[in-house]
């Protein structure tokens, strides 16, 4: 099984969000393997986007990050990160479907709700980051047999 990394950020924590976000994923039929609600701390959000430090729009952003709790989830399943990131829309809410995450709850680029790893390269690195391997669960969902063809 595959993993992503999903992380509701500090608009969609403040509007209510979070339990909705966690109900479509594991009704898809995805399993939250670890969680954590927590302040980001600088460190941390610096690593976690690295390769937007330079760009004029990170101070703002990192500002925003930081100014409220996040909700932090790794999620297991089979091509978890590409159907995760259908699940959320495109990244300007703006143009994302509606019934997507950002389709239906976001308005603006820079509020745009939650967070999903765009790889799985991406996603090994920012589960690294934000959890420890020990956080991360290993479990069978008693759904698993009827979710997937073995």
């Amino acid at each position: 099984m595959d993993r992503t990394f999903v992380m509701v950020k500090p608009d969609g924590v403040q509007r209510g969000l979070v339990g909705e976000i966690v109900t479509r994923l594991e009704a898809k039929g995805f399993k939250l393997v670890a969680a954590r609600f927590e302040k980001l701390p600088e460190t941390r959000v610096n690593e976690h986007y690295k390769e937007h430090l330079s760009k004029p729009f990170f101070p703002a952003m990192k500002s925003y990050i930081m100014g409220g709790p996040c909700f932090l989830m790794v999620w297991e399943g089979k091509n978890v990160v590409s159907i995760v990131r259908k699940m959320i829309g495109a990244t300007n809410p703006q143009e994302a479907a509606p019934g997507t995450v950002r389709g239906d709850f976001g308005i603006d680029i820079g509020r745009n709700v939650i967070h999903a790893s765009d790889s799985p390269e991406s996603a090994a690195r920012e589960i690294g980051i934000h959890f420890k391997s020990e956080e991360v669960f290993t479990y069978t969902r008693i759904d698993e047999s009827v979710l997937y063809e073995y």
